[in-house]
């Protein structure tokens, strides 16, 4: 039964399309504009990547696992390859969905998932990768969840996607209520605290979103789904979902991580453990 889940679900991404959102939402196809090419498989003790992150001063990247995998950063080449690990025993993967980082001194680690949308309290973890036995814990909850679990039709109270902007952190939600497709942004400080957080922007996306990720000059939002990634136009280092522009259609299977290596290229990952160079022509 799950390889027949499998298959349908590989069929259904094959098959995807930006026609929807390019109506609903105001998206343009830009996936002409681009290349996509295979650079590497991650290596095989990063079995299930859920985060990426590229690190421009040692041209690498941080990635991690999935629900139930170690609690450790794993820094992996360009071509996957494993570069050195970083176990951190304090800490518990209870479900690490995202990656971002505000520098080379701060990495935030988003323990976010909520798959049954039925945690009341959520974490983010800031971490100094030179000191990596101290860390900064960010609680949060959603503030208009009312359920617990939320019911079927306002199951939006769960994220893969964290990006850091400025002096805040910003989730973007999975979004699994049924019909409705629209993603909410929520923002908090990116300092230790506990935060109830509460939509500031919405977009409707018919896809799951599983990453996201900011250009280094701030200017371009990248959204990961399955399938397709969305891009959004920033202005003044606040993160919104004002400014739609491209939807690249880009059927790779699962993928659950994007990172910009410059102002218009990305790497993304899939489940499998490839990764892709998407460059702009």
């Amino acid at each position: 039964m799950t390889s027949f889940l499998l298959f349908l679900f590989s069929l259904k991404v094959a098959f995807c399309s930006c026609q929807t959102e390019n109506k609903r939402s105001g998206f343009r196809s830009g996936r002409a504009q681009y290349t996509v090419s295979r650079v590497g498989r991650l290596a095989a003790v990063v079995n299930e990547s859920s985060g990426l992150v590229y690190r421009a001063d040692r041209n690498t990247f941080w990635t991690h696992n999935d629900s139930g995998g170690r609690p450790t950063l794993y820094e992996v080449a360009r071509d996957g390859s494993l570069v050195d690990s970083m176990a951190l025993p304090y800490l518990k993967n209870r479900d690490w969905e995202a990656l971002t980082s505000q520098d080379s001194t701060a990495l935030f680690i988003g323990d976010i998932g909520n798959n049954a949308n039925a945690q009341t309290q959520l974490n983010i973890y800031r971490i100094d990768p030179k000191v990596p036995n101290q860390f900064q814990a960010i609680t949060f909850q959603y503030a208009n969840q009312q359920h617990f679990p939320a019911t079927k039709d306002t199951r939006n109270f769960d994220s893969e996607a964290l990006v850091f902007a400025k002096d805040s952190l910003y989730l973007i939600s999975k979004n699994r209520s049924q019909p409705r497709r629209f993603v909410n942004l929520y923002r908090m400080p990116a300092r230790a605290g506990h935060y109830a957080v509460l939509p500031v922007d919405s977009v409707f996306l018919k896809s799951m979103v599983t990453d996201a990720a900011l250009s280094p000059d701030g200017r371009t939002l990248a959204v990961l789904t399955y399938g397709k990634i969305f891009l959004f136009e920033q202005e003044n280092q606040q993160i919104d979902f004002r400014h739609p522009t491209r939807c690249l259609r880009i059927p790779r299977g699962q993928t659950e991580g994007i990172s910009f290596v410059s102002n218009t290229d990305m790497v993304m990952t899939n489940e499998k453990g490839k990764m892709f160079l998407i460059r702009r022509k």
